[in-house]
């Protein structure tokens, strides 16, 4: 059922209240005036038979009875025929104090501190979140939604300064990082896993590749060259020393490559603990480190980057969020859905989740809890009270109206009653 739905049914369970409201008050009156008849009747007829005495002290004292109650339940929200009787119209005139005491009372009986926290740890949180991630409709929902809040984010993040602060944070923590001991563990572990072995093979062979390329033999002979006595330019030695030191070099790092106990394999793993060694013993080399981090955090290059870097996620936002790539909302939801079965699995985690709900909620409702007792009384306050006592006389005047069809009869019943005893008195 849509809003509009609801209201116009809400609309026709009122009219057909009111209806039934004004139809029991006619009722009502009805049965008043037919007292005051009875009770004419039954006094032109008491001269003639005793009986209708008894008639006349029912209908008199029902008639009673019945305006003493149109009065109580007119009195309750007006004055009755708008006579300025003290202690009338009760309900507007403690509109005030009613809506100061229903706040009061709102804010001591719902929201203290036992019931609230007691409804709270009754709540499961945690398994509601998980269920609702779970479900794979509406993590990507989620996903979706979340991918078309992402280039407001970061336009409100362009425009408010929070790019260039990040960047200031970004490149602080890097400059406040020592490398020295990241360097050392980072280099032990690269020689104790023997890695350091397959590094120095990839560097002889970029090295070999390098030397046998004709540039390279090009620019090694024209150094050879240069270095030469005429004479033996003349014969062209240049190409013969330059093929010799090709040939040489080429040997040599093919037969380091082939032999994995090469003396020239353990003098490179020497020097890398060396290395780690001075960098753990010698401030100097810490020291060097840590110039070279700043230099390079200093270059120009660094802010071009950190802009590049922005400027890609920016695009890659932008569109995902236009519909021409899904990855980032596939992902998320992939990652969403995950978290609901991760947290769905983990009984501990949800125990924690709803625990910090109940402290959280429970010191949020706490200190607002005055602030919602004061919205009360201040919304009541400013009711309309023609609107709502209305509205209270739709939802329970028909049950108010029968107060008055009691008043008629109970007080016809003791009226008949007080006159049979006086009648049995006179008797006797």
């Amino acid at each position: 059922m849509t809003g509009q739905q609801r209201l116009v049914s809400a609309g026709q369970v009122d009219a057909g209240r009111a209806a039934e409201l004004r139809r029991v008050k006619a009722v009502a009156a009805a049965v008043l005036v037919a007292c005051l008849v009875v009770l004419a009747f039954a006094k032109f007829m008491e001269p003639r038979h005793a009986a209708f005495g008894f008639l006349a002290a029912f209908a008199e004292a029902a008639a009673i009875g019945g305006l003493a109650d149109w009065y109580a339940v007119v009195a309750l929200f007006r004055r009755p025929l708008g006579l300025p009787i003290p202690h009338t119209a009760i309900i507007p005139a403690n509109q005030q104090r009613i809506a100061e005491k229903l706040g009061e009372f709102v804010e001591r009986h719902f929201l203290d501190a036992a019931p609230v926290e007691a409804k709270l740890r009754s709540v499961d949180f945690a398994s509601f979140v998980a269920d609702w991630l779970a479900n794979e409709k509406r993590s990507a929902e989620l996903a979706r939604f979340a991918v078309k809040l992402l280039p407001d984010a970061v336009d409100a993040a362009e425009n408010s300064g929070l790019r260039g602060f990040l960047a200031q944070q970004v490149v602080g923590r890097l400059q406040a990082l020592d490398l020295a001991p990241l360097v050392r563990g980072t280099l032990r572990s690269f020689v104790r896993n023997g890695r350091h072995r397959s590094l120095l093979d990839d560097l002889l062979l970029a090295i070999h590749n390098a030397i046998n390329e004709p540039q390279m033999l090009a620019a090694i002979r024209a150094k050879i060259r240069d270095e030469l006595p005429t004479i033996l330019r003349f014969y062209r030695a240049d190409a013969y020393v330059m093929k010799k030191v090709a040939a040489s070099a080429t040997a040599f790092f093919e037969d380091v490559r082939t032999h994995p106990n090469h003396p020239f394999r353990g003098e490179f793993e020497r020097l890398v603990l060396s290395f780690v060694d001075k960098l753990e013993k010698d401030p100097l080399y810490a020291g060097k480190i840590d110039d070279l981090k700043r230099e390079l955090l200093a270059r120009p290059e660094i802010g071009r980057l950190v802009q590049d870097l922005w400027s890609g996620v920016r695009d890659f936002v932008q569109k995902n969020a236009s519909g021409e790539s899904d990855v980032l909302q596939r992902h998320l939801a992939d990652a969403f859905a995950g978290l609901g079965r991760q947290l769905a699995g983990d009984a501990d985690m949800r125990a924690e989740i709803n625990q910090g709900m109940v402290v959280v909620l429970r010191s949020f409702i706490a200190e607002q809890k005055s602030g919602v007792s004061s919205f009360i009384a201040d919304q009541v306050k400013a009711w309309d009270m023609r609107q709502l006592i209305t509205l209270i006389e739709t939802n329970i005047g028909k049950d108010l109206q029968y107060i008055r069809f009691n008043g008629t009869l109970i007080g016809g019943l003791a009226g008949l009653t007080l006159h049979a005893v006086e009648a049995l008195i006179r008797a006797m």
